[in-house]
This record gives C-alpha cells, sequence and structure tokens, in this order.
C-alpha cells in the first residue's frame, strides 16, 4: 500500500522533489544494509549460555567444556555462561580433573552457574561452592536467557 503511494506522488512531483525522495530512500536502504553488516556485540547474540547436564566425564572433557573454553579463548563469543545442571554437578562435585578445568575456565572470564535444586539432591551444593560456582535457582535465568535469544546449546 505504501509503495503504490509512494510510486503515485514520484509521478506527481516535480523533478526536484522526485531527486530528494529517491535520495532519502536510497539513504535509508543503505543505511540498514551497512547495519546489517555490522557485527553485533555485546548484547544476545555475543553471549553463549551452555547448559551442561551430561554426567559422562567423556562429554564434560571432550566436548563440553572443550568448547566453552575455545570458545571464550578464542573470542567466538564475548560472553560465556555455563549452566552446571543435574548430573553434571554430581560429576564436577568428586572430579578433581575437571574441578581444575572448571578454575581455569573461570580465570578466562567465563561465568559458572549451577542449580542449587539439582545440587541439593545430590548432596553437593557446599563441594559446588567451593568450586566458587554461583550456586542458586537456575529456572528463571534460564528461562530468561531463551527469552532474550541468547545462543544456546548443552551437552
Amino acid at each position: 500500500m505504501i509503495y503504490q503511494y509512494l510510486i503515485n506522488a514520484l509521478f506527481t512531483m516535480t523533478m526536484k522533489y522526485r531527486i530528494i525522495l529517491i535520495s532519502i530512500f536510497l539513504s535509508a536502504v543503505l543505511a540498514d544494509r551497512i547495519h546489517a553488516l555490522q557485527p553485533v556485540s555485546g548484547g544476545p547474540s555475543d553471549t553463549l549460555v551452555i547448559v551442561w547436564s551430561s554426567g559422562d566425564p567423556e562429554v564434560a572433557e571432550k566436548a563440553c567444556l572443550m568448547y566453552a573454553h575455545a570458545a571464550k579463548k578464542n573470542k567466538w563469543f564475548d560472553e560465556v555462561i555455563l549452566i552446571v545442571w543435574g548430573p553434571s554437578e554430581r560429576l564436577l562435585a568428586v572430579n578433581d580433573m575437571i574441578k581444575e578445568k572448571i578454575d581455569a575456565m573461570k580465570k578466562d572470564g567465563i561465568i559458572v552457574e549451577a542449580c542449587i535444586a539439582c545440587s541439593n539432591m545430590y548432596g553437593v551444593t557446599n563441594e559446588l561452592k567451593v568450586c566458587g560456582v554461583d550456586v542458586k535457582g537456575m529456572g528463571a535465568p534460564l528461562s530468561n536467557y531463551l527469552k532474550r535469544g541468547y545462543r544456546t546449546v548443552s551437552f
């Protein structure tokens, strides 16, 4: 509808106004194209949220934690949030090698959070806190990450 109005208006305008209108239109289109090419930073698309729920040490070491750490160190994402959930909490609490990996990841700026409901069920809340993990209710934070469009992956 609006395009038809603009086309009709073009035919009734003087040449001077046609040139002005076309210039404005092309400027808007070009500005939109240039903006689309700019890298997005600091928003949901530049934050990676990893939900780690597997209790398998091989999945932890050779997939989840390796990718999470690489994503931060290689600046594939500005921010990386690792959510430790369910069986992975028990694994983290008892596996010294994984504790060392989590410590190194935190030193490199990865945010590590864990679900307190799960850690209480497994009886590992204190162990996770000693590891420096932010143990809290995670249902609402994860839902907010998803609603805001954060990039998510799960292991």
